[in-house]
């Protein structure tokens, strides 16, 4: 899996939100790791933002339980276990079959089109490397079942719960999109046929192999390496 590109963010009203994915990013992608500390100047001067955005953003992620606060220090990343993880893909996965299993016999044939439009993005994108396009297309595929199941709630739940995924590193891993563009062809056969059993099975593999995936990366990049530290607040 590739590191994350850096981003500059303009000044715009949702600003923290967008604040608050890029650190969300870092955090989940093992770019910065538990027992680090967030600098709000340095991270401010990174997206080219006021220290506002960042601190509201910082917030949210303490609300998410991603850092913590540190009187007097700012805040640091919290612990994440191997478990967690594999949580928030279980997680997604229950919600998801849900919403399929409401979604599969609600698609006609203009939003079965649709649907086979958006997975021939995602190919498209897939074959050019694109990994913007990817993301987008991936998203666009997850917010046609979505909408088509009319279970607005749990729409919701699922998509707080995505916000952990990095999904521009999964764009970036060639493996993953050569899985995902079969997970999505898949998925589309399945809504044609009323196939709620593949559907699962679909959801089943993509969210297992993303857990597996980004496990690998996060060790890979040192997150549960004991021999390190964390940062020394008495060194800020």
């Amino acid at each position: 899996m590739a590191d994350v590109a850096p981003t500059r963010l303009a000044q715009r009203p949702q600003l923290s939100e967008e604040v608050a994915d890029h650190v969300r990013t870092r955090i989940m992608s093992g770019e910065v790791r538990p027992g680090d500390f967030i600098r709000l100047d340095e991270t401010a001067a990174a997206l080219g933002v006021s220290v506002t955005p960042v601190r509201e953003a910082l917030l949210t992620l303490r609300g998410e339980g991603l850092v913590d606060l540190v009187p007097r220090r700012g805040y640091l990343v919290s612990p994440m276990s191997r478990q967690d993880v594999e949580d928030i893909f279980w997680l997604q996965a229950e919600l998801s079959k849900r919403i399929v299993d409401r979604a599969i016999t609600l698609f006609d044939a203009d939003a079965l089109d649709n649907h086979a439009r958006l997975v021939g993005e995602f190919e498209s994108a897939a074959a050019m490397g694109d990994a913007d396009g990817v993301v987008s297309a991936q998203y666009a595929i997850h917010r046609s079942i979505n909408r088509a199941s009319r279970s607005d709630k749990l729409s919701r739940f699922l998509s707080n719960a995505a916000r952990y995924m990095p999904y521009r590193l999964y764009a970036e891993d060639h493996d993953w999109r050569s899985a995902a563009l079969q997970d999505n062809r898949r998925m589309l056969d399945a809504l044609r046929t009323g196939d709620v059993e593949t559907a699962h099975a679909v959801i089943d593999a993509e969210f297992s192999n993303g857990a597996r995936l980004l496990v690998e990366h996060l060790e890979r990049a040192g997150v549960w390496d004991e021999s390190r530290g964390p940062e020394d607040p008495a060194g800020d």
